[in-house]
């Protein structure tokens, strides 16, 4: 059985090893920079993991499940330029360091070098990974979109943001899973139960990222913090307030998200508003209860405990505990 860091580290170095097109340097030292600033790797690793949950063997899943983490990050080259973000991982992100225009191409770069690491899978999984991945990608465009229409609405009911970010990122923690599961010879109802396993995951994931957002060290945390309050992004910790504030509350919360005062200010004074309404608490028992259905999806896996161990961690350690 393999560790989290044996796995990261056979994840980076088929993220160095990958081809790349030689004629325009311009396009691909973006890509190169990005894929080396760090990151998890949590969705390439889980899908190891699983693989080797179920299997003794992932030589073969290594270089497709590599394309999961190049599509990943061109999923957060596009997501920074959308959010004018210019932070990621504690380095510039790609549009600051070069511009808009040469980060939108890199990052096309990227969805296509995902189909190459993909057409490695064996050829009787291929056709469903590859639906896996496609769906997937489709639905991460779908959540995108929703978050940014969400940016102008007034309300958002905790059922659409919810769904807003299974979309955007559970699905593709969870098709990560699955994926993993079918190179480990997994049947459809092991890949289901895994894929639910990454779905909560994933949501409690996204929910404690919009906490961290608000609450966490800038140093640990690799992005600016109060980001999503400068850019007016609905998240958890707002939906929560809007439910059960008072009217006076929430005219001053839509006041302080649409106004454009000193950046400072603006992201203490939702933060004070936050504290008086005791929504990090609330929203960090919503992250755990998701926290735990994805595990009680865990123990439904028809593997044996021990088999599960490193799954186990992995989960952990996202939430800052061990397991």
């Amino acid at each position: 059985m393999y560790t989290q860091p044996e796995l990261k580290k056979i994840i980076d170095t088929s993220l160095v090893n990958l081809s790349y097109n030689q004629e325009s340097e311009r396009l691909t030292d973006p890509v190169k920079y990005v894929l080396s600033i760090g990151g998890k790797r949590l969705r390439p690793v889980l899908a190891l993991l699983v693989c080797d949950m179920y299997g003794d063997k992932i030589d073969e899943a290594v270089i497709p499940v590599t394309g999961l983490e190049v599509f990943h990050n061109f999923t957060l080259v596009h997501d920074d330029i959308m959010d004018r973000a210019p932070v990621r991982r504690g380095f510039s992100t790609v549009h600051t360091k070069w511009n808009v225009n040469q980060a939108i191409l890199s990052g096309d770069i990227m969805a296509f070098m995902t189909n190459e690491c993909l057409l490695q899978s064996p050829l009787n999984i291929l056709q469903k990974v590859f639906r896996i991945f496609n769906k997937t990608a489709i639905e991460v465009c779908v959540g995108q979109q929703l978050d940014m229409d969400f940016e102008k609405a007034t309300i958002v009911s905790r059922e659409e943001y919810i769904r807003m970010i299974e979309l955007k990122t559970a699905v593709l923690i969870a098709a990560s899973a699955r994926i993993g599961a079918l190179f480990g010879g997994a049947d459809d109802r092991e890949a289901d139960i895994m894929y639910e396993f990454g779905r909560n995951l994933g949501i409690a994931f996204q929910i404690r990222d919009d906490i961290l957002d608000t609450y966490g060290d800038k140093k640990v945390f690799g992005k600016t913090t109060g980001g999503d309050i400068l850019a007016r992004k609905k998240t958890f910790l707002y939906v929560r307030a809007m439910e059960i504030a008072s009217t006076e509350q929430k005219k001053k919360l839509q006041e302080l998200y649409t106004a454009d005062n000193d950046p400072v200010s603006k992201v203490r004074e939702v933060t004070e508003l936050y504290d008086q309404l005791r929504i990090r608490s609330f929203s960090e028992s919503l992250m755990e209860d998701y926290h735990r259905s994805a595990m009680g999806f865990l123990e439904k896996a028809g593997t044996a405990a021990d088999r599960k161990t490193e799954l186990s961690n992995l989960a952990g350690s996202l939430f800052g505990r061990d397991n």
